[in-house]
């Protein structure tokens, strides 16, 4: 099953013209890869200024429900990239999208923080088995 996901993770790699121009474009880009994870994890999408997608990079992989988050690892890979915005994406592999309050903390602490390294964070989504949440949409962190 894991080879499968990699499979189909590989042939949706985002290419240097693949634009994000909504929350579900980049959900289209993530489910495939973090949709059934079993452990919690947290991606970045690193966008260049006219949302061309650079590269998607998983920052961390946590336990069956939890996975602590430092702010600056969020950014690492946007910053080598020169990249002008991120989307932040993390999984819950219980399948249901609520955000907890800890998923607000982070999400406020990343905007905070990408303010700071004037790297604009557009949205923050939870994944899970099939569905998702944006946290912009619902004025969660933001």
């Amino acid at each position: 099953m894991q080879a499968l996901i990699a499979f189909v993770a590989e042939l949706l790699r985002p290419v240097q013209r693949d634009q994000v121009k909504s929350p579900a474009d980049a959900v289209a880009f993530l489910m495939a890869r973090m949709g059934l994870l079993d452990q919690e994890e947290l991606w970045t999408m690193c966008l260049s200024t006219k949302n061309h997608v650079l590269k998607v990079h998983r920052v961390y992989q946590g336990s069956l429900n939890s996975s602590m988050v430092r702010i600056g690892e969020v950014f690492r890979e946007a910053i080598k990239l020169n990249a002008a915005a991120i989307i932040v994406c993390h999984n819950h592999p219980s399948g249901a999208v609520d955000a907890s309050p800890e998923d607000v903390l982070v999400t406020r602490q990343i905007v905070e923080a990408g303010k700071l390294l004037d790297t604009d964070v557009l949205d923050h989504i939870i994944l899970g088995k099939g569905k998702w949440l944006s946290m912009r949409e619902k004025g969660l962190g933001f």
